[in-house]
């Protein structure tokens, strides 16, 4: 018998970002697949074609637009039933001297610039979803070291907001509870003020003391450990919890079989390593960029790369599928 699944789809996505972070959507004609959502541009990729070019068509014929940089953002495998897709989304920078689109494309989509910290995944087909987390979240991803004292911390950390790190994972494994609090409500304080989000990554007997700000500003990070183990069971119904709240979920990997893992408990992102050798794990075995881009591919959802990676090594990430970088090195000084 001829087989009933269905073949895969290759389509060029474009998430167009202007200078004022904002995202140029359009809404899919009612009769369509997923008709009445709204979606990012692009379109399916021509015999020959490269990404890059299927996008460069594709934004031509839909908005007579010429698009400017362009960089992968994320890869996502989608099985809607009737169809499967595997969408190449690149991040497009778009200034208004490459042209504005009017209020429709050319063949008569509604279109719309959204702002992306206002983007609801709700309002889009399901593929999308990884998009838009993908979007919402930046290419650094700072992991708090080593302080001297509190007032030590305070600094490090206002100097790497400074710096324009935007999403901090606070990693406080042997504190006790009542230093880790303080610790937490300071960079609370700090990371609000400078609109950075934090994540926490804390030892079981200091999640009590903390649970009460994990929410829209506040996330969890798990060990690979912990998403292995028994303690994700027993976080399970608190995990809901988080999430209803608005908490970020994200976990640390080091193979697919673990990314895998992370994104069935429904973790946002995750971070994979080491990609190099690195003092913090001397004995682990780097992995490299060839390994990592397929560790990554279709696990459909944000990975950042981590271990023996500086801010140089930002744009190979990007091209390796990586959300971004994340580490210690490059900004906790």
């Amino acid at each position: 018998m001829p087989s009933t699944v269905p073949e895969v789809i290759e389509v060029a996505v474009a998430a167009i970002v202007n200078e004022r972070n904002q995202v140029l959507i359009s809404l899919r004609p009612q009769h369509a697949h997923q008709g009445g959502l709204w979606e990012f541009p692009g379109g399916k990729l021509e015999a020959g074609e490269s990404v890059e070019q299927a996008l460069r068509r594709e934004i031509r014929e839909e908005l007579g637009l010429s698009i400017g940089p362009a960089r992968p953002l994320i890869g996502i495998e989608h099985d809607y039933g009737d169809r499967r897709v595997r969408l190449h989304v690149w991040r497009v920078e778009h200034t208004d001297a490459d042209g504005l689109p009017g209020e429709t494309g050319l063949e008569g989509q509604p279109l719309r610039w959204q702002a992306v910290g206002a983007l609801d995944a709700a309002g889009f087909p399901a593929a999308d979803a990884a998009i838009i987390t993908a979007l919402q979240l930046p290419g650094r991803y700072l992991i708090s070291g080593d302080y001297d004292s509190p007032d030590d911390f305070t600094r490090r950390l206002q100097n790497a907001l400074q710096a324009g790190i935007r999403l901090v994972q606070l990693r406080l494994k042997d504190v006790d509870a009542a230093d880790c609090r303080a610790l937490v409500a300071s960079a609370d304080r700090l990371c609000a003020a400078a609109g950075a989000r934090l994540m926490l990554n804390v030892g079981a007997h200091c999640l009590p003391a903390c649970e009460a700000w994990l929410g829209a500003r506040i996330g969890l990070h798990l060990t690979a450990s912990a998403l292995a183990g028994a303690e994700v069971v027993t976080l399970s119904g608190a995990i809901r919890r988080y999430k209803a709240r608005g908490a970020l979920l994200a976990a640390s990997c080091h193979s697919t079989d673990e990314l895998a893992r992370a994104r069935a408990l429904g973790c946002d992102f995750a971070v994979l390593s080491p990609v190099r050798p690195t003092a913090t794990h001397p004995r682990a075995r780097p992995m490299g960029w060839a390994a990592f881009a397929d560790h990554v591919a279709g696990c459909n959802m944000p990975v950042y790369a981590l271990g023996g990676l500086a801010e140089a090594d930002l744009p190979e990430a990007w091209r390796h599928g990586a959300q971004g970088i994340a580490g210690i090195r490059f900004g906790w000084k």
